[in-house]
């Protein structure tokens, strides 16, 4: 065995979706023979609830990228070798290959390993993200295996052989009863995740510091390789749930682009990542929550010329430098409603037969993003502001359109708010989130004759739909929520009574 096998260190794809077993890798930031230091970002991936950007956890040169962008890889398997010994032997390794001409649904490489067994199960269950279709399996399970770890074969490219390191000097003993270890942050996540007290690691860095290298030697062989493997089990059936789906005409496919083969009279997209949940949830949702939807059309003027308002006196409403549209004082005026219904910010357990009451609002907004539509929300909207529910509205729109937000921004929503109606269209019959009760859809706002004072004018008028759980929310109570919305937004006075 060579020395230069010896230095290869490996990383696996990370479980980076809470519990999903797959991820597709959108693009690599280095190439082979690359210098990389621990924590730069070697590549951006995306699961069915987000892109999520993926840190190289060591020092070396790349050596070989065992996939191209474009591929869909289990967690567990290696996507990335480095040459962390520093000779660069290994900086001629053949670049990823590249992407196959026709979709395929499975990775190019095969399985990786089975996890170490004394790794921690992944977390069991998922709150879906997206605008929703209703909870449903998830479509993205590990693949049975064919035959025994060890006598798999290798990947498509020659990958080295990697050896345990030679034996460390001499280093520092464990530390003293009751102190605590000297590590740095990602070394004590690290050990976390491998199950692992450092107070009985042996440190081997400078001044007494536990290294990932000394956290890997604790945990045994096999995890070695700069990532913590994805456990072999999957999560139960009951604790899974799919992530929530966005509406089809909002969609947007994140696919490689394919150019059109001349006459040809179909184009096939493979299905993966947020589409292949959505397909998944949407089906569930249909079949599992009964959905009521009601309808009412709003003469917004007066709210409209709040907005006006509050946007040429910005200093004075603490709004400087803050947008202000009608969205803003429609989710103000839903939180309005909530407080006056309570029991509408509810959900489902099902496995317990019981109603949950929520006694806070996690205010989800659709946003349209180059992924398609995501639903982050503002924690305890209930609690804020109107500055502060701008300032939260701005923020998580711009985050999702830069394709930055979090797994976690997309978790607990209790209520979600669609806005339709930037498309030009009147209303909608929205799909409830999985976990909530109910979801807003927003209409276009135009000038109208309507009546007004005993006369038809030109008024602004819009129409809202409201789509909820039978199960949770009855006829009357979702006709006293819409009805309380409607004439919030129709005389904003009472904004200042009933809040």
């Amino acid at each position: 065995m060579t020395q230069a096998s010896v230095s290869v260190r490996e990383f696996k794809m990370p479980d980076v979706g809470e519990g999903l077993t797959e991820a597709e890798i959108l693009t690599w930031y280095v190439k082979v023979g690359d210098t990389v230091s621990d924590g730069q970002v070697v590549c951006e991936v995306e699961t069915a609830k987000a892109a999520v950007e993926l840190p190289i956890p060591f020092d070396g040169v790349v050596a070989e990228l065992r996939f191209p962008a474009g591929t869909t890889v289990d967690v567990g398997q290696v996507i990335i070798t480095v040459d962390v010994g520093g000779g660069g032997t290994l900086a001629q390794a053949a670049p990823a290959p590249e992407a196959p001409e026709a979709p395929a649904s499975t990775p190019a490489a095969p399985e990786a390993p089975a996890a170490p067994t004394g790794e921690k199960p992944a977390p069991q269950g998922r709150t879906p993200v997206l605008v929703g279709y209703g909870v449903a399996e998830s479509s993205t399970r590990r693949r049975p295996r064919k035959q025994d770890p060890a006598a798999q074969a290798p990947a498509p490219a020659p990958a080295p052989v990697v050896a345990e390191a030679p034996a460390p000097a001499p280093a520092p003993a464990p530390a003293a009863n009751g102190a605590r270890p000297l590590a740095k942050p990602p070394v004590r996540k690290l050990a976390k995740d491998l199950g692992v007290d450092l107070a009985v690691v042996t440190p081997s860095g400078p001044g007494g510091i536990v290294t990932r290298e000394d956290v890997h030697a604790a945990a045994g062989p096999g995890t070695a390789n700069g990532a913590v493997s994805a456990p072999a089990a999957e999560p139960s059936d009951g604790a899974r749930q799919a992530p929530a789906p966005q509406p089809e005409a909002e969609t947007q496919e994140h696919v490689q682009p394919q150019a059109p083969v001349s006459g040809a009279r179909e184009t096939r997209i493979p299905v993966k990542g947020v589409r292949k949940a959505t397909a998944q949830a949407m089906v569930g949702s249909a079949f599992t929550a009964p959905h009521v939807t009601e309808f009412v059309t709003v003469d917004v003027t007066r709210t409209m010329k709040l907005v006006e308002e509050l946007k040429r006196d910005a200093d004075s409403y603490g709004l400087a430098g803050l947008r202000v549209n009608p969205l803003l004082l429609i989710a103000r005026a839903l939180l309005v409603a909530i407080k006056r219904n309570p029991e509408v910010n509810a959900a489902w357990d099902e496995a317990n037969q019981e109603i949950v009451r929520k006694h806070y609002v996690n205010l989800g907004i659709a946003a349209a993003t180059p992924r398609g539509l995501l639903v982050p929300n503002i924690k305890d909207a209930h609690e804020k502001s109107l500055p502060q529910l701008a300032k939260d509205l701005a923020e998580l729109v711009a985050t999702a359109r830069e394709g930055k937000t979090s797994p976690a921004a997309m978790q607990g929503g209790t209520v979600t708010i669609t806005n339709v109606g930037v498309f030009g269209v009147d209303t909608g019959t929205p799909i409830l989130n999985p976990g909530e009760s109910a979801i807003l859809a927003v209409g276009a706002i135009k000038l109208q004759p309507w009546v007004h004072k005993g006369k038809v004018k030109p008024r602004q008028v819009t129409t809202l739909a409201l789509s909820f759980d039978h199960r949770l929310v009855d006829g009357e109570l979702g006709s006293r929520v819409l009805a309380d919305l409607a004439a919030v937004l129709e005389q904003p006075k009472r904004f200042i009574a009933w809040a």
